[in-house]
């Protein structure tokens, strides 16, 4: 009924994309490290070279120093320790956080809107930095939101849900000026996420101080990150233990994970160019078919500023959850919004922030039902194009169908 296709088609790659292969293979070869890398015995130490032998091949994909990366459990441990972190080590530098301005995106993910969520609780003040209607945070929005007392900004990589690239070097030289005029320092930290598949990794380039990365979003295992952390950036640990990944993360590393994690960055970094453009072509050609299809339906995002593997849309009159269920009956996977977010709420905060915006502007596309009626295609590495043409029938068929409109 709905383009019911025997070979399922998995387009929520930004939630989380498979394991690689290699990666499998890499922490298979790492099992047999099963000595605590914190022992001094032979097994111990063995299992301590491997681990930093991932350190440091992420480290070099990074364009940092080994020491600047530390181990967590994913993006979000990554995220809270990055803000919550910082937040920590100021309340012992100088016993609280009053006086502080803390500057983020309003289009973050969860795990950082909770962070600074936890900075207000601690005596801190948090303004939120709005995008533009394609879903930019501007350097000069940044700008016209910092204080004298601001100590941190947050904005992220890529965005999590419309995929839309901030321009974190600019913002970075407006936070460097900013500095200057009124000799302050302020902490540069951004999320990562799915960025690193498709943009170089170079912190430099960047500006940031921190930089939090999940291996799960780049085809490595669940279960493991990393915090690129400046090497004048102080923090304190959030978690209380051992002294493990130094002294900010208590508990005995995954040397197995770790391997995985590298081994799979490594691959997604060496393939980068060919299949960004490979796989741009493929959305580019969704997305034609679905505005071609579909009356009414935005596009959330400027594409053209926008990670390749990423479409995010919204059409009026719809149950979003029903035409995604009903695109999994057929065979294909994709998400409402954010899968920290899916069955929470019904509306797309990132969206709502585009609406909004768009709104001030001139009206167009300010429409309430948009952040409600949202629909995120992520393609990934065993997309095909013969999967393009699939989809965009299977959606028409679906919306065409009884129980997909309001």
């Amino acid at each position: 009924m709905f383009g019911f296709k025997k070979k399922r088609i998995y387009l929520d790659h930004a939630s989380a994309p498979p394991i690689l292969r290699d990666a499998v293979r890499a922490m298979r070869a790492a099992e047999h490290l099963y000595g605590n890398p914190g022992a001094i015995h032979s097994e111990g130490v063995a299992a301590k070279r491997s681990l930093e032998d991932s350190r440091a091949r992420i480290a070099a994909l990074l364009g940092c120093k080994a020491r600047e990366v530390v181990f967590t459990s994913g993006l979000t441990e990554s995220n809270n320790l990055a803000v919550i972190g910082y937040a920590k080590h100021l309340e012992r530098l100088k016993g609280g956080l009053a006086g502080t301005h803390w500057l983020v995106s309003a289009i973050e993910h969860d795990s950082i809107l909770s962070s600074f969520a936890e900075i207000e609780a601690m005596g801190g003040t948090v303004s939120y930095v709005e995008p533009d209607a394609r879903g930019i945070i501007l350097p000069q929005a940044v700008a016209g939101a910092l204080r004298p007392e601001t100590v941190f900004v947050s904005v992220g990589w890529a965005n999590n849900e419309i995929g839309v690239i901030q321009p974190l070097a600019k913002i970075a030289q407006t936070l460097r000026a900013h500095e200057k005029k009124h000799a302050s320092r302020i902490i540069f930290h951004s999320d990562a996420g799915q960025a690193p598949l498709y943009i170089s990794t170079i912190v430099h380039s960047l500006g940031v101080d921190l930089l939090s990365l999940g291996a799960n979003k780049l085809y490595g295992p669940h279960g493991i990150g990393a915090l690129y952390i400046g090497k004048d950036i102080s923090l304190a640990p959030t978690t209380a233990g051992g002294k493990q990944e130094r002294n900010l993360r208590a508990g005995t590393e995954s040397v197995a994970l770790a391997a995985g994690f590298a081994r799979a960055f490594e691959i997604v970094a060496g393939e980068r160019e060919e299949e960004s453009k490979r796989i741009e072509s493929l959305r580019c050609k969704l997305a034609e078919e679905i505005v071609a299809r579909v009356p009414g339906v935005i596009v959330n995002g400027d594409l053209k500023c926008t990670l390749p593997h990423m479409l995010n849309i919204s059409i009026p009159n719809i149950q979003s959850e029903y035409v995604t269920l009903m695109l999994d009956h057929a065979g294909i996977a994709i998400s409402t919004k954010s899968a920290c977010r899916e069955g929470e709420e019904s509306r797309s905060h990132v969206v709502a922030c585009l609406a909004e915006a768009a709104a001030k502007v001139d009206g167009e596309g300010g429409e309430a039902w948009r952040a409600k009626n949202t629909l995120r295609f992520s393609l990934g590495r065993e997309t095909a194009d013969g999967d393009i043409q699939h989809v965009a029938t299977a959606l028409s068929n679906v919306l065409d169908s009884r129980g997909a409109r309001i």
